[in-house]
């Protein structure tokens, strides 16, 4: 009997060091050397940038080992014995755009989908890894691009209806017909709502600190500084409604319009300093996108024209019908000079080329196959496959339940989420093509 209790004591002992042994066999218990091996290893500049956004410990190893640099030689020989001052990180982030615009023209690519809104939500803004949607009831909801999941959300004050919003890191700015609302990203209510009436029936937005711009039903655009709480300056870009703005680096205004014309305010001198016009005019433009990089200005029209302008030359490069409906959203991922999103009524996702504006591939998302659900939380994520649309297909071939119309498109790195004036949002993710 003793015998037998000495040796169930014993195998307890030999049981608990063998559990002990093995708890501490975790990444935290490695030391620096053995994960700089680790880390040397790989091979994808990606996989060590995730890396070195895991933990500050990690971070160290990698930017003290210089890991990112022997990457960048490994892949760029001749850099190596290359007396210029090559920038390891400018190679990396051109590598990336490349892999992104890669992704998004060949790549497979799955889509997701979730009940997002308890009535509608039309439009959307992607950044940072996060995505803002909105405008159809009375909140704004703040997403995870990676996972779907549900963040935070905002409300919209004194039951008032929300036209336009843009958001960054920080803070919420949302226009509510005459007034400015601005939250903080961590509180669900309102902070700032801008007191008066100084503009009337705003229709669009656009901001970059300190001041938002709201361009109006009368063709004048309000120049709204957020800290002072005051209207600064206004601009008479056209004379008919102001559709759609957007801010460049330098200051300038870039407003649509129902004219089909693009009117330019330089901030700086207060002076309206040109239009740019299509040929196909009198149509409506309905969206704009600025490329920092190619100074070229794109824009989508109510009759299926996606163009693009020279902001230098102030000339337009091209101007083809890509759909044969009104073109809701144009947008792509800051950095990328290759692809431009563009989506609209007739519910088809197209990337274009941003350099001559063919269209590169067409996309919709196969609602006729069962969803495999993903997701057990309070909005359930539903993957679902996507269906390339031939260059030569028919549109009006094709069913409408696979071709909601798009009513607001926003583009990440290897992403693109869409909203369709329903109460469901789909983000669709693009893998580089192996």
């Amino acid at each position: 009997m003793e015998a037998s209790s000495s040796r169930g004591r014993s195998g307890s002992a030999s049981l608990r060091r063998r559990r002990g042994a093995g708890s501490g066999s975790t990444a935290q218990s490695l030391n620096d050397d053995i994960l700089r091996s680790v880390f040397s290893r790989l091979d994808d500049h990606f996989d060590l940038a995730r890396c070195s956004a895991v933990c500050t410990s990690w971070n160290r190893i990698i930017v003290t080992a210089h890991l990112m640099r022997d990457l960048y030689y490994k892949r760029n020989p001749p850099a190596r014995g290359s007396s210029s001052n090559i920038s390891v990180k400018s190679y990396f982030e051109s590598l990336a755009m490349d892999e992104h615009a890669s992704s998004l023209s060949s790549g497979p690519a799955d889509a997701y989908q979730w009940i997002g809104h308890p009535m509608r939500a039309t439009l959307c803004r992607m950044k940072g890894g996060s995505i803002l949607t909105g405008v159809g009831d009375k909140i704004l909801r703040l997403w995870s691009a990676e996972t779907c999941k549900f963040m935070n959300e905002y409300n919209v004050p004194n039951a008032k209806t929300l036209v336009d919003f843009d958001f960054d890191e920080n803070k919420i700015v949302g226009l509510i017909s005459s007034q400015i609302c601005i939250w903080r990203r961590s509180e669900p209510r309102s902070i700032f709502q801008s007191g008066g009436a100084s503009f009337n029936h705003g229709l669009c937005m656009s901001f970059a600190d300190p001041e938002v711009v709201i361009g109006c039903e009368d063709g004048r655009a309000f120049v709204y500084d957020m800290y002072s709480r005051s209207c600064s300056s206004i601009y008479r870009l056209h004379s008919s409604p102001v559709t759609c703005l957007t801010i460049t680096d330098d200051q300038l205004i870039l407003g649509g319009s129902t004219f089909g014309n693009i009117a330019i305010a330089d901030q700086t001198s207060g002076q309206k300093i040109g239009v740019l016009k299509s040929a196909y005019a009198p149509l409506a433009i309905r969206s704009l996108s600025f490329s920092t990089n190619s100074h070229m200005i794109f824009a989508g029209s109510s009759a299926g024209y996606a163009h693009c302008w020279d902001l230098r030359t102030m000339r337009p490069l091209w101007e083809p019908r890509v759909s044969p409906n009104v073109i809701y959203s144009t947008h792509h991922l800051p950095g990328d000079t290759a692809t431009l999103a563009v989506g609209g009524i007739d519910g088809v996702l197209r990337l274009i080329s941003q350099r001559t504006g063919e269209i590169i591939r067409s996309i919709v998302v196969d609602t006729d196959r069962p969803a495999e659900p993903m997701s057990r939380s309070r909005h359930q994520v539903e993957k679902k496959r996507v269906r390339e649309v031939a260059p030569d297909a028919r549109v009006d071939n094709i069913s409408t339940r696979l071709r909601p119309q798009i009513t607001s498109l926003s583009v990440g790195m290897k992403k693109i989420v869409t909203t369709h004036g329903e109460n469901y949002i789909r983000i669709l993710k693009f893998r580089p093509q192996k």
